[in-house]
């Protein structure tokens, strides 16, 4: 049976937006992806089992949002320029370069979904055997993935 996406838009909109906003940090583009995350429930209605929604759209809205980010980090004249000015004005923009840099460096050669176990386990504070059911892996593959981030931040740390 195919999901009833105004259904869940009603009852999951205010979660996922929630979500966007804690991974973009700016409410105008979290209320974009909020949406794009909608118009892949829609699109792809037929194919989704009517199962596990919040979990569905918490992964949906999780890669939305990385995608976004990634997509500002290549084309970073595409993104909205007053939340440059105002990060700018609030951060160190060494501090931010260098964390830039260092996290190009982590993920340069990782697998997509390595971000998305990163974020998961580390910023939202999920278990290894909740990081394992969202991503499809096992509890040691993921173990195994935060291990080698981990190898490769040490390495990041120790060169001058």
């Amino acid at each position: 049976m195919p999901v009833d996406s105004h259904t869940y838009y009603c009852t999951y909109g205010p979660m996922v937006l929630r979500r966007c906003r804690k991974l973009l940090g700016d409410d105008q583009t979290a209320r974009d992806a909020m949406h794009d995350v909608f118009v892949q429930v829609l699109t792809h209605s037929e194919e989704l089992a009517d199962q596990a929604p919040s979990s569905l759209l918490f992964r949906i809205a999780t890669n939305v949002c990385l995608n976004r980010i990634r997509s500002r980090r290549r084309r970073p004249e595409d993104g909205d320029p007053e939340l440059l000015v105002q990060i700018a004005q609030e951060t160190d923009p060494a501090a931010r370069s260098a964390a830039r840099a260092a996290l190009d460096a982590l993920f340069r050669h990782e697998p997509e979904d390595t971000a998305l176990i990163a974020v998961l386990h580390l910023h939202d504070r999920m278990t290894l055997q909740e990081v394992a059911a969202e991503v499809g892996m096992s509890v040691s593959g993921v173990r195994k993935r935060l291990e080698k981030l981990r190898m490769k931040l040490h390495a990041l740390e120790v060169q001058p």
